[in-house]
């Protein structure tokens, strides 16, 4: 089982969980339930941790790692939000089946008002404390469970003068996403759209190694992890980026702890350590330090002491 029922009681009775990443080329298993991913998914859904704060923020210092020319990508600072627990990965019916002796394969978008309306609501807090600038991404002009996204989206709106709301349909945001990246302060979307989006917005930051995550619900409680896989391709080789991760501990200071100081001494130890010019190979510039993720991490703790 890839999450126990013991592990998941404890999982509730924490102030906060702190993730790694799951799954490899063995586990992709016919019984989807016993996947590895299948254990996240559930952890999710059972703790109603339904908006999932993934920020794509560029470092000065790896202006030139990212793939995407440096005035394009200079001062990108956004919060994509994604809707957790809906839309295609939960909604009902699913699965795969024979049809006129043909398999055909079902899965279901599915939103109903007051699940697009609490994410709309965090949404736009989220943007009060920011630019004041939400654009909310969708599909209305297809989907129809995306016509209700809009529709709702647009009515929470309302009581939230302060802030400017926009619309995008997925495919134009993908694109403003890569020509204009600086126009987007918060994106609020769906599940899946929000999965796609945010790994994309990782090229903006020079890899997904630098991007940590926080799934929230009603109260504290959190899960906080890196927004990239588990690579089996590079396992145990010292080379992955470990940054991601030590910032998704900084976010679970912040947002289930209640220790935004000890968040701020976590982030200005990754900024003194990416200064100095302390690089993994996914990150790596000719003449910056090329170094492992354990190297990686002893500087990041290394500065954390000196602060």
């Amino acid at each position: 089982m890839p999450l126990p029922d013991a592990t998941l009681a404890l999982c509730g009775k924490s102030d906060a969980i702190l993730f790694g990443s799951v799954g490899g080329p063995t586990d992709e298993i016919p019984d989807r339930t016993k996947r590895p991913g299948a254990g996240l998914l559930k952890l999710r859904k059972t703790l109603s941790l339904y908006a999932n704060f993934r920020p794509a923020v560029l470092f000065p210092e790896l202006i030139g790692a990212s793939t995407l020319r440096p005035e394009i990508v200079e001062g990108v600072d956004m919060m994509i939000l994604r809707e957790l627990n809906g839309d295609l990965y939960f909604g009902e019916p699913r699965g795969v089946h024979v049809e006129n002796g043909k398999r055909v394969g079902i899965n279901t978008m599915r939103y109903n008002e007051d699940e697009i309306a609490r994410i709309a609501h965090v949404g736009f807090q989220t943007a009060r404390k920011r630019r004041h600038k939400l654009c909310s991404v969708d599909k209305a002009n297809v989907l129809e469970t995306m016509q209700l996204w809009r529709e709702v989206v647009i009515e929470v709106g309302r009581s939230y003068p302060d802030v400017e709301l926009s619309h995008l349909y997925i495919d134009a945001a993908a694109m403003m996403l890569i020509r204009n990246p600086r126009q987007f302060d918060v994106i609020v979307t769906g599940n899946v759209f929000g999965d796609i989006l945010s790994d994309a917005a990782a090229m903006l930051t020079g890899s997904i190694g630098m991007l940590p995550s926080a799934s929230m619900g009603e109260g504290t409680l959190g899960l906080f992890e890196p927004v990239h896989g588990s690579a089996p391709d590079i396992a145990g080789q010292d080379i992955a980026n470990p940054l991601a991760s030590i910032l998704s501990s900084a976010m679970l200071l912040r947002y289930s702890l209640g220790r935004p100081d000890e968040a701020d001494k976590i982030e200005k130890a990754v900024r003194s350590v990416l200064a100095a010019g302390y690089r993994t190979a996914d990150i790596y510039q000719p003449g910056t330090r090329k170094v492992g993720t354990a190297e990686m991490g002893e500087a990041v703790v290394a500065a954390l002491e000196l602060d």
